[in-house]
């Protein structure tokens, strides 16, 4: 055998990090912006029901039955829509559609550019380095807003002409909302292809798919893991112009979406009631977690997410209260990088939860002898 069997590509390759995934006794975990709330009942009970004979057989290869349900919700065809083995492979394909892989035979960079902005999804860098593409990650302002366009041209970093540009709206890990108004303007000004990325979009005021169907070079994909408790199902979508789908629909995999995750996804979709009342019992839960943090010195950046990006009080380092939540039986999330290792993330979990992560919290304050809280 050769020596080296592995492209050095992917041996330079650093993967993308999930949170982490354990169960213990007591544990709280709000490191994965999972839900709090399970499926609807009678998606559970519809899930249950299709386990039978026809295990054996091959899925819809091109989820119909959950395109069809989406195109009337979203207005439009079912050839607006591809589904995915969660919207993760939505953006994976995205890249191996719309990105040309650096070579020397390709003289204009832009068509090898995977374009987002910085602090985002952190899977965004991975999927460009898989495709051996060029990233151009942009900052983002110091609120965690969106520069506008003027500002965009004058400081001269932003490609207009990227291949691909990936925004996620409302923003991971800032949790930070944006306007349609400002992102279709960001829209109307980039010649190559803009995906919204709106896994946060059902618990944020405004949405932009809309603009998927208004501009040629639009993409705006979803999944149903946040909103519909289907992480373990793993499916997700995207919308857009019929030419763009048809390309991401050549590559996908013959049977990408399984069965289970088919008929879950489209149960869910005949039982939005029960999940509008989850979306709002998540905001009203994380309005009040907001509240009380702000109230004991954390600095909460408004979200419109099913997460909050905190700045906790400097009694500790934030990495020092990740680790003093850790030993408190309490997962968030924390990342080393410059820009964002002042923050946590917390995701929003059942009141009961977060009742409890609040006496835990006092707990760290008082073992670090702050006692009038």
């Amino acid at each position: 055998m050769k020596k080296n069997v592995i492209r050095p590509l992917i041996q330079k390759l650093n993967p993308y990090v999930p949170g982490e995934q354990i169960n213990l006794p007591g544990l709280i975990r709000l490191n994965t912006n999972e839900p709090p709330y399970a499926p609807a009942p009678e998606v559970l009970a519809r899930i249950k029901d299709s386990v039978d004979a026809r295990l054996r057989r091959y899925p819809n290869p091109t989820s119909d039955e959950v395109r069809e349900k989406l195109a009337s919700i979203h207005g439009c065809k079912k050839e607006n829509i591809l589904v995915g083995n969660g919207s993760d492979e939505v953006l994976e394909l995205a890249v191996r559609v719309f990105v040309e892989p650096i070579s020397p035979s390709i003289n204009d960079n832009s068509a090898s550019t995977v374009q987002y902005f910085d602090p985002s999804y952190s899977l965004y860098p991975v999927l460009a380095d898989i495709a051996g593409a060029l990233k151009n990650p942009v900052p983002l302002l110091s609120d965690f807003g969106i520069p506008i366009t003027e500002q965009l041209k004058l400081e001269g970093k932003w490609d207009f002409n990227a291949a691909l540009t990936f925004v996620t709206t409302p923003n991971a890990p800032t949790g930070r909302g944006y306007t349609t108004r400002e992102l279709e303007t960001l829209c109307a000004n980039q010649n190559g292809i803009i995906l919204l990325d709106e896994a946060y979009a059902n618990f944020a005021e405004e949405n932009a798919m809309s603009l998927a169907l208004k501009f040629p070079n639009v993409l705006v994909a979803r999944t149903f893991s946040k909103a519909y408790a289907l992480c373990f199902q793993r499916i997700g979508y995207v919308v857009g112009p019929e030419n763009l789908i048809s390309s991401l629909h050549k590559i996908r995999g013959s049977y990408n979406v399984n069965g289970l995750a088919q008929v879950a996804a489209s149960a869910s979709l005949d039982y939005l009631n029960y999940y509008q009342k989850n979306f709002e019992y998540i905001k009203k839960i994380r309005a009040k977690t907001s509240e009380w943090l702000s109230s004991k010195g954390f600095y909460v950046n408004p979200s419109q997410t099913n997460f909050i990006f905190v700045k906790p009080p400097n009694i500790l380092t934030a990495e020092n209260w990740y680790k003093a939540y850790h030993k408190k039986n309490v997962l968030v999330r924390w990342w080393r990088y410059p820009n964002v290792k002042d923050y946590l993330r917390i995701s929003i979990g059942s009141e009961e939860e977060m009742i409890e992560f609040r006496k835990r919290t006092l707990d760290i304050f008082k073992e670090n002898g702050i006692l009038n809280l």
